[in-house]
């Protein structure tokens, strides 16, 4: 469906900034269209049905307004939808619906960004008429960005993917459900019969509810494979490994509601005003009562706009910027030395390695920002604690983006402001579900709730499935079952990498694209040859996604697989199933369902089952799962069931306590929570008699127990001032209890409230227990169930129950690692992109060393860089990317929107006046965007796209939205899509032009360091 948000994202209008210090700028004008698709003029009809209805209207006031705003006449309008205005009109001239009319509303949760903003869909007689704003919503509170507010348009959407089809001779051909499904499970146990089950990868979405996400993961451990992965991969997979192996948890500590509560903000990497628009609310709030506010940024951003202070960073040198600011912090002495002391291991390491090597004039050197400005961020952080820090894709998409994530948490920890109420780490996700597909879905190193794949873990979840452990093993190929999978950003190399250079039997032959958008990966040139060259694709999303055009096009003929089949199966949109997901501050919402499924799409459940059925494990798949009818009365898996189910297995990440009936129960009574702490206040739900009060908005997890336990959730993580039952916590114990003869435990009387343990202590499992004299707590059957596990794969349940009545954290209560011993660097180091315009930096700071065995792959890191290290002299040109407000991800969904597409047309890039004027560029003119990926290909002039000229970017860098696609190297991809499927507006893609470079621990694609040259197209 589409990648996640991104760093130093654009302003997304052609409007300035009324708050911008630079100087005025020439505006580029884009053309507003008629009522048409993609620009083309209207049909005389629609155009004289419109200017019909028009005259026709009545004067409306707001309300009358606001009931129609998803009903009004603008860009896109279809004849299909005139009928619909005139019902409305019909019922408002009576004062009421018809008599026979049904109105219902039902509640969903926005399906773009994490924030999580609720809405009330207005559905009559099973269509969905208009859509509302939830007000009593503690996260959005009655609001919406442009995307949300045109949310209807997905549920009903013109340009939808309506029926399976297959490639044919370069066209798409309308085909049915049964011959697909035959055709594809058919293809994929021959390749499972040539070439093991690792030659197919299946791309899961963070589009997917949690119970889809997790259902995917399921799926493919039946298949027998763990090439799986899903969009965190190219978005927060370095922030999932940097935080995690900085205290224990890769997510959002804080909330965006509790950062009311902070008295600074530093934002880095993060251009929230646009990429999560509805988060601002409550910055602005915290500024409403004095808060501060400091914006780090290649680009100036409308987040920048809203600053105290912004601070301009050359893009990748996050770290000698964030080791310039503890510079001045230790300094000064302004650390938090008591909680340093009871908290963190290795601070003092940290200091030495800062003091000794982030000199302001090496700061200076390597990221641009002098010592007076860096002083005053340091300051201002300082002085007005508890501050918060706040990023995302422009810190993580980089070569060293988990160093960049543990420099970000390490000054976090040596502020004291971890674990604390307004202050905290407040990773911003960028899909409405990418936190709970990482947290319970398709990683390619972890089965769900991130137990790994060890012996273990597999004996953990055969058990909850009920599966016997022994068939599973006999799906995986020798020696496979444990291993990691290839990742999303790198399965083009494992189509084209050389097969004895590749760990695994076989290169990939079969591809799934089940809800994620191609042009959202970097190295798009080398994307299509693969896609050329395979054997399988499969496309499984409500849009046919850039994929369709990408496989339809012709290619170089010697990459063409004349045996190769493409497939498109229209998969339901959230609003047409229902399930939970998980909002980036770890709230769990239930969406409703608001409309049955149109046309012939099936829910991702169904097409799982469906598949399974084929393929030969239906049985395992659905073993503890209701079967209920779906589309056409087919059956599917019960949603619910499958939340239970993972409330029974994903004990580590605490996703036990949120049953189906509590989650409902939330979304009913969304007025009792409080709009800053989250916090219930009072509250029994009518429908079931349930007392919220003292739970937390959407249990954010860890919800520790059983359902039955009422554990609240944990609003901000690692907090030792409240007790477990009140969301309390500590740091999680899971590194060993000592290093170098040092212990890594909390410190005598650093513990959660109320614990009767006052001072660190390890995880828990059967043997601490029973050394504590808490075994004979258990019941008769907890004891037998748990006897020889730890508090992760207890099911019963027994061992967290005991624990939690002694107010103690199951997890342990450890300290935070400032230095790691199993990363690359113990302590974050600078290391230049390997694509750099600074020859002299890559001197100084070299990257890693090539790695022969990667994920499955070989990655290139220090040969690329000094092959490359004079690139800058004919692309001297740093090109980021980043996001819009009107779209989102890789825009297939948004572009298709007509509401959304009036707003920004054309896909563009922003240049600096000197910049632009060296290269005789004017606002407005069409650039050929060129980067070294597409030197080497012969003809390929570059990505041609409109210029923007503005002082948003300085004379060295650029900037292009990632959401466009369907032009390729200014050729129209329009005729390659499924006709009616296309979107309404097509753009080049900038991941086409992206060049290689990847996380040296995550696979992280790097995209925000490109290097490019740009000149004016004749």
């Amino acid at each position: 469906m589409a990648a996640t948000s991104s760093h130093n994202t654009c302003c997304g209008t052609t409007r300035p900034h009324a708050s911008d210090p630079q100087p005025p700028r020439r505006i580029m004008l884009l053309t507003r269209k008629n009522p048409s698709v993609g620009g083309v003029p209207s049909s005389p009809l629609v155009s004289s049905l419109a200017r019909g209805i028009s005259r026709t209207l009545p004067t409306m006031d707001r309300r009358a307004f606001l009931r129609r705003s998803g009903l009004g006449i603008g860009v896109g309008l279809a004849t299909s939808q005139l009928t619909l205005v005139r019902k409305a009109n019909a019922a408002d001239a009576v004062g009421a619906a018809p008599a026979d009319s049904k109105i219902e509303v039902r509640r969903t949760v926005c399906g773009h960004c994490a924030v999580g903003c609720a809405v009330d869909a207005v559905v009559e007689n099973g269509v969905w008429v208009r859509q509302e704003p939830v007000f009593d919503s503690p996260i959005n509170l009655g609001a919406h960005c442009a995307k949300g507010a045109s949310l209807r348009e997905h549920g009903h959407g013109e340009y939808r993917l309506r029926y399976p089809m297959k490639l044919v001779n370069g066209k798409y051909q309308r085909i049915t459900w049964d011959q697909a499904l035959e055709e594809i499970s058919a293809r994929m146990l021959e390749l499972k019969k040539q070439s093991g089950p690792d030659s197919v990868f299946v791309v899961g979405s963070s589009k997917h509810n949690n119970e889809q996400s997790y259902l995917l993961r399921k799926w493919m451990s039946l298949w027998g494979s763990n090439n799986t992965d899903h969009q965190a991969r190219i978005c927060h997979s370095t922030t999932v490994a940097g935080v995690a192996n900085t205290w224990g948890y890769g997510a959002m500590t804080n909330s965006f509601n509790d950062m009311q509560n902070s008295k600074a903000a530093l934002y880095i990497g993060s251009n929230a005003a646009e990429a999560h628009p509805v988060s601002m609310l409550h910055m602005l709030h915290a500024k409403e009562n004095g808060a501060k506010m400091i914006v780090v940024d290649p680009r100036f951003t409308r987040t920048a706009a809203k600053a105290d202070q912004y601070i301009r960073i050359r893009s990748g040198s996050d770290i000698p910027f964030l080791f310039g600011l503890l510079h001045h912090i230790f300094k000064n002495g302004w650390e938090d030395k008591k909680f340093i002391n009871d908290r963190v291991y290795g601070m003092d390491k940290v200091r030495e390695d800062v003091l000794a090597k982030w000199t302001p004039d090496k700061v200076l050197e390597a990221s641009g920002v002098d010592e007076a400005t860096c002083y005053l961020a340091a300051k201002t952080m300082a002085e007005n604690r508890p501050s918060t820090l706040v990023w995302c894709m422009g810190q993580t998409q980089h070569s060293i983006g988990n160093a960049m994530v543990r420099a970000s948490c390490i000054v976090q920890l040596a502020l004291g402001n971890v674990g604390v109420s307004g202050g905290g780490a407040n990773i911003f996700r960028g899909h409405d579900n990418v936190q709970g597909a990482t947290d319970i879905g398709p990683n390619p190193d972890s089965l769900p709730g991130y137990y790994g794949l060890s012996e273990g873990a597999w004996k953990h979840f055969a058990g909850v499935w009920g599966v016997d452990l022994e068939w599973i093993r006999r799906q995986y190929a020798p020696g496979m079952m444990t291993k990691a999978g290839m990742t999303v950003s790198r399965w083009i190399d494992g189509v084209l990498e050389k097969n004895e250079l590749i760990d695994q039997d076989s290169n990939l032959r079969g591809l799934f694209f089940w809800g994620h958008s191609p042009n959202s990966q970097s190295r798009g040139v080398e994307m299509k040859k693969a896609m050329d060259k395979l054997d399988l694709l499969v496309v499984v999303d409500p849009y046919p996604s850039a994929t369709a055009a990408m496989a339809a096009m012709p290619g170089n003929p010697e990459d063409h697989n004349p045996n190769r089949a493409v497939y498109l199966l229209p998969a339901c949109t959230q609003f047409e199933t229902s399930g939970s997901v998980t909002a980036s501050n770890r709230s769990l919402q239930w969406r409703e369902k608001v409309i049955e499924p149109l046309w012939e799409s099936r829910s991702d459940q169904m097409i799982m089952h469906q598949l399974a059925e084929k393929l030969g494990f239906a049985r395992e798949l659905n073993k503890n799962y209701k079967m209920v009818p779906g589309k056409a009365g087919l059956l599917e898996p019960e949603v619910e069931s499958i939340l239970r189910e993972i409330n029974k297995s994903c004990w580590t990440v605490g996703y036990t306590g949120q049953s189906p009936e509590r989650l409902k129960a939330h979304m009913r009574n969304m007025h009792v929570f409080d709009v800053k702490t989250l916090q219930a206040r009072g509250g029994i739900d009518k429908a079931t008699g349930y007392k919220l009060d003292g739970d937390y908005f959407g249990l954010p997890w860890p919800c520790y127990g059983a359902p039955e336990l009422k554990h609240p959730g944990s609003p901000n993580l690692y907090d030792t001032s409240k007790s477990l039952m009140e969301g309390g916590g500590n740091f999680r114990a899971n590194f060993g209890v000592e290093r170098d003869g040092v212990s890594l435990l909390a410190e005598d009387g650093s513990f959660s409230k109320g614990a009767e343990i006052a001072t660190g202590y390890p995880e828990f499992d059967h043997t601490l227990l029973k050394k504590l004299g808490w075994w004979n707590d258990l019941t008769a059957v907890e004891r037998m169930a748990a006897e020889g596990k730890n508090w992760k794969t207890d099911v019963s349940g027994g061992i967290q129950r005991v624990v939690m009545a002694h107010g103690c954290h199951p997890w342990g209560n450890a300290k935070a690692r400032a230095v790691v011993w199993n990363f690359p660097d113990a302590i974050p180091q600078h290391r230049e992109p390997l694509y750099s315009t600074r020859p002299d930096l890559i001197d100084k700071y070299p990257t890693h060393e090539d790695k022969l065995v990667f994920w499955r792959l070989p990655t290139l890191y220090k040969s690329l860089q000094q092959k490359n290290r004079d690139i800058g002299k004919n692309f001297p040109l740093i090109m980021t990317s980043g996001r819009l407000v009107e779209y989102e991800g890789g825009g297939e969904e948004t572009r298709s929107n007509p509401w959304l597409a009036e707003l920004q047309q054309d896909m563009f890039v922003e240049i600096n006046p000197r910049a632009a004027n060296d290269r005789g560029i004017r606002d407005g003119d069409d650039v050929w965007v060129k980067t070294p990926v597409m030197a080497a290909v012969p003809g390929f002039q570059g990505l041609r796209v409109k210029a923007q000229v503005t002082e948003r970017v300085d004379a060295k860098t650029v900037f292009l939205p990632f959401h466009f696609s369907g032009r390729w190297g200014g050729v129209d991809l329009a005729q390659y899509y499924p006709d009616g499927a296309r979107p309404v507006i097509l753009g080049e893609a900038a991941n086409t032009a992206t060049t290689y470079g990847y996380d040296s621990v995550t696979m992280m694609q790097e995209t925000k360091t490109t290097v490019c040259q740009i000149v004016r197209a004749v």
